[in-house]
């Protein structure tokens, strides 16, 4: 209907390891957070430049060199009569859609810089789509492709994570989400997990 509510949804990764990691990760949510309710901007790209400048301004008050940042993808989605509008924006990370019925990924490419990096004043782009009931999106950090396992000790690597999702388009979310965690454990094997994991997957 006219008046279906504004969803938004993230995948966000910080760099950095420890408590330098942590405090950049508080930063970057309590940016990302008054982008959307201090500010009240719903287009993504508007959201990632302000979140970005909110996040530099607070390391410019740091005495460190802060280098880390965020990755995230970020979208919005609104049901317009018989479909859906969804707007993507990212920093590094894409957006994955497919279509129903079909078995072909659409990859949505990101900006290719991350949140709150001063040395890039490149302003996030916003992709507007119309999606149908059916259709599957599927958002995530660099965590799962980055994994190291298998025989040989190598990374997963995106393009076996799209294969992977591609065969399991038959079945159900909740079953997705079951075979892509299996899966995961069975290639990382015995050796640690190197970083957080987050895939999300929606089916409209």
């Amino acid at each position: 209907t006219q008046h279906s509510k504004l969803v938004m949804f993230a995948a966000a990764d910080c760099t950095g390891h420890g408590v330098p990691g942590a405090m950049v990760s508080v930063v970057c949510n309590n940016a990302l957070n008054r982008s959307v309710r201090e500010y009240n901007i719903t287009d993504p790209g508007k959201i990632l430049d302000k979140t970005s400048e909110i996040v530099v301004n607070e390391f410019d008050k740091s005495e460190d060199n802060v280098r880390d940042g965020m990755d995230i993808a970020l979208c919005s989605l609104k049901q317009e009569d018989t479909c859906w509008k969804l707007q993507f924006s990212g920093a590094y990370n894409p957006l994955w859609v497919i279509k129903k019925g079909t078995l072909e990924i659409e990859e949505i490419k990101a900006n290719k810089k991350s949140i709150g990096r001063a040395d890039n004043v490149e302003q996030f782009k916003t992709h507007t789509l119309k999606l149908n009931t059916g259709d599957r999106v599927y958002i995530f950090s660099d965590g799962y492709a980055d994994q190291f396992g298998g025989e040989n000790g190598k990374k997963f690597k995106r393009a076996n994570l799209k294969k992977l999702i591609l065969s399991i388009q038959e079945k159900s979310m909740q079953t997705q989400k079951d075979i892509i965690s299996t899966t995961f454990n069975n290639w990382k094997g015995n050796l640690e997990q190197i970083d957080d994991v987050c895939i999300i997957g929606i089916e409209l």
